[in-house]
């Protein structure tokens, strides 16, 4: 019997680590005749594992996706990633840290204590960003859904709650919002939270969506053919630019161009999402954007060096408006006249 069980786990782990085993290359990889590897095919079916029969020149038999998920099989190698992946989720606030903790804890004691070790000798510490949050769980099945969604490149349906009520249009009681209706292209995560990015079908634009607020609706539309993100750019580079303040084509709402007195060199070690040219040794050009003209303004000017704007109005003037309070602070505070101030009382005179 301890044998046959060792056999069977053999069997299990070749057919783990490929798709299709003709089944002459399993008997002679276990020193078995193919009837022994039908017999043996058999009790791994009776098991719950879904292994199915294909024909062919070189017959044989394949791990198939089943209605549950049966017990696996890891090399050391794997199951020392699967409980570093475990041990990373369980500190990434990003919603499924106690499923990530239970799934580490079945691993790990199932593990033998050579490979114990190595798992309990590593530790983690997850250090946020400031501003991250971490207040934010999403379920697992909709976290499912949305990326099955994303995969199937299917229109999605779903209740998305928003900040504060929303009233109709006699101004009673709060209505109920449509349900939205979007083409799912990314499932994300960031600062602790999850987003779905999207093209939001009734509003005709890119939308990254919070999925602890979403309610899926089921079933999912019908498939559609995916677009591009705007510019070109990359998901992470496209959540990013949303988070600064970019519009959906990744541009500043704000952007201007100003010539510093300083070399390009010195800039373009700071200047992440602007464009330095050198102008001569000692000047350069430097077009930036960013949310608000002021915001602009004050990040051009936290380089402490001589600005000339060359453009636009806009950025001119957000430069004029804080120079002329900085210009009222600077002046000199007015003496206070000889008649308004406390007469001065003679030295060792008291009160009367």
């Amino acid at each position: 019997m301890q044998k046959t069980s060792a056999r069977l786990l053999s069997l299990l782990s070749l057919l783990q680590a490929r798709r299709d085993r003709p089944g002459a290359l399993l008997a002679q990889r276990l020193d078995i005749s193919p009837r022994t590897v039908r017999r043996d095919v058999d009790r791994l079916r009776e098991l719950g594992y879904p292994v199915v029969a294909f024909k062919g020149p070189d017959g044989g038999y394949r791990l198939d996706a089943g209605t549950e998920l049966p017990p696996l099989l890891f090399d050391d190698e794997q199951a020392v990633a699967l409980a570093v992946v475990l041990r990373s989720a369980a500190t990434s606030g990003a919603g499924i840290e106690e499923a990530a903790a239970r799934a580490l804890t079945t691993v790990r004691q199932v593990m033998p204590a050579r490979l114990r070790h190595r798992v309990d000798a590593l530790r983690i510490t997850a250090v946020e960003r400031p501003g991250a949050t971490t207040d934010a769980p999403v379920p697992g099945s909709v976290l499912v859904t949305l990326g099955a969604a994303v995969h199937a490149r299917e229109v999605l349906r779903f209740d998305y709650a928003t900040p504060g009520p929303t009233q109709d249009a006699a101004g009673g009681a709060p209505a109920a919002p449509p349900p939205r209706r979007v083409e799912p292209h990314h499932l994300v995560t960031r600062a602790g939270r999850w987003y779905l990015v999207a093209w939001d079908l009734d509003r005709e634009d890119w939308r990254t969506f919070r999925a602890d607020r979403i309610t899926p609706r089921i079933p999912t539309g019908p498939v559609f053919l995916p677009r591009e993100l705007p510019a070109g750019a990359d998901v992470a580079t496209f959540v990013e630019g949303r988070f600064r303040g970019a519009d959906a084509s990744g541009e500043w709402p704000c952007r201007g161009d100003v010539i510093l007195g300083l070399p390009a060199t010195v800039f373009s070690r700071h200047v992440r999402d602007g464009l330095v040219e050198p102008i001569g040794p000692d000047r350069c050009r430097l077009a930036l954007g960013s949310w608000s003209w002021s915001g602009l303004a004050a990040a051009i000017g936290g380089f402490d060096t001589d600005i000339e704007v060359v453009g636009p109005p806009e950025l001119r003037e957000a430069f004029a408006r804080p120079a002329r309070r900085y210009a009222t602070a600077a002046e000199p505070v007015p003496a206070v006249p000889a008649a308004g101030r406390p007469r001065q009382r003679p030295a060792g005179t008291h009160p009367t």
